[in-house]
């Protein structure tokens, strides 16, 4: 991957090449329609939505999407270099036995690791910066990513705006993981797969199953397409039969594939039945949990150690599209509390924006304190601050209708599932909003519309 020679137009330029006229049409569409095209979606706001969706150009999309691959690759070679199974890189991460449910400690690391993952992308300066990767089976906003996207594309189809201009839904998350995990499982058509729910983990309607299953139909319908038969449980639901099969919704299954994380997993005797399962090698799991190890944050302070020894092109991409990263020890913290402003501190296997702190929005004494007690429970980094670049947006108030454009941060998201570009979920700010992006502090999701 070669992108030097690559000059990222700003994030607002793919919007503003599009006629005014059709600018107008679509946020006119999507103030109309944005209950259509939002209906089920996940999120927390109770004030705003999206008037239309962010708008990427085809080769700047594909330029991240290599890029994206490049650096998962960068990633699990560091972690590589210094561990050769998923138990030794347990240990040199300190993650306490048995903390990563479902984790095999003998098992080897290889690229199959690398079946599914989503980095976490903020636009600064118009270059994109890598702050996160995540790596394992349990991405979510595929579905909510899919289905936003494609509701616009249908509502300017009916207007006749697709005539017009190209406006295409980026590749469909939701099929490249079916692929991938017929692929990665070897399974045959027709093959019964259960996708593991954990309902009393905290994400917007999971409170009421039996609705959230519902609202997952046309995911089992793009399953059967791609020749799967899916069924959606709750994984504290599921057991072991006398073959030691897994048993889901009735009947035993082929394989299955989880969203929940494992070291977050409410504990149950369903997980239970898939850790027996699991160890006695009957249920074919797609991906391994040690793919969660390998998304530890700690390896983005490993890339930036090894860097100087990998080739220079690779190198290159480290420096350009990965903020400076440590590993958080007492020995860096007079550094830290005194480039406050510069710095962000992260848990190394934290998601969610769960106890980040941002230097330049935390007063100097709550800013020490969090890092000293960070120090004495270990397993932080620190990361270089990225100011995310502001993109216009045009958002509808829910309660009276009102339109108002507004510059907001957002995140990309790209997907890659068995290494192929599958589309990306944008977590967008909105008028007023604060700077971590993240559904709790109720920010938008949608998909990214392509266009020429």
């Amino acid at each position: 991957m070669n992108d030097a020679d690559y000059r990222w137009p700003s994030a607002a330029k793919a919007w503003l090449d599009l006629p005014a006229p059709i600018r107008a049409e679509m946020v006119a569409a999507g103030a109309e329609s944005w209950r259509e095209v939002f209906d089920g979606r996940a999120t927390y706001n109770k004030q705003w939505r999206l008037a239309r969706p962010p708008v990427m150009d085809e080769t700047s999309l594909g330029v991240l999407n290599a890029v994206s691959d490049r650096l998962a690759q960068l990633i699990f070679e560091a972690c590589r270099r210094r561990a050769g199974t998923a138990g030794e890189l347990r240990r040199l991460l300190n993650v306490p036995d048995g903390e990563t449910r479902l984790l095999d400690d003998d098992e080897p690391l290889t690229e199959a690791l690398l079946d599914a993952f989503r980095p976490d992308v903020l636009l600064s300066d118009g270059v994109p910066r890598f702050v996160e990767y995540n790596i394992d089976s349990s991405l979510g906003g595929a579905f909510d990513a899919d289905t936003t996207v494609r509701r616009f594309v249908d509502v300017y189809r009916r207007r006749g705006l697709t005539d017009r201009a190209r406006l295409a839904a980026a590749p469909s998350a939701v099929d490249r993981r079916f692929a991938a995990i017929r692929a990665g499982l070897g399974l045959p058509d027709g093959a019964r797969v259960a996708m593991l729910i954990d309902f009393d983990a905290e994400y917007p309607g999971l409170d009421d199953p039996q609705r959230f299953i519902r609202l997952l139909s046309p995911v089992v319908e793009r399953a059967a397409v791609s020749g799967m038969d899916l069924v959606i449980a709750p994984v504290s639901q599921v057991t072991l039969d006398d073959r030691s099969r897994l048993v889901a919704d009735g009947a035993p299954v082929d394989g299955v594939f989880r969203l929940f994380v494992p070291n977050r997993v409410t504990p149950s005797a369903g997980v239970d039945a898939l850790a027996a399962g699991l160890a006695a090698g009957t249920v074919p799991m797609w991906v391994s949990v040690a793919a969660w190890l390998v998304a530890n944050k700690r390896a983005f302070a490993w890339l930036w150690e090894d860097a100087e020894t990998l080739p220079a092109e690779d190198r290159d991409l480290v420096h350009r599209y990965v903020p400076r990263t440590w590993s958080l020890t007492a020995g860096l913290l007079d550094r830290a509390v005194r480039d406050r402003a510069a710095l962000v501190a992260k848990p190394a296997d934290g998601s969610a924006g769960v106890d980040v702190l941002i230097g330049r929005e935390t007063d100097a004494d709550a800013w020490r304190d969090g890092l000293t007690r960070a120090v004495g429970r270990g397993g932080f980094i620190l990361q270089e601050y990225v100011k995310a670049d502001d993109v216009p947006l045009d958002f509808v108030h829910i309660e009276t209708g009102e339109t108002v454009s507004a510059e907001v941060p957002y995140s990309i998201a790209p997907y890659l599932f068995g290494r192929r570009p599958a589309g990306a979920c944008i977590r967008t700010g909105f008028p007023g909003c604060d700077a971590v992006l993240n559904l709790a502090r109720g920010v938008l999701l949608s998909g990214l519309l392509v266009t020429d």
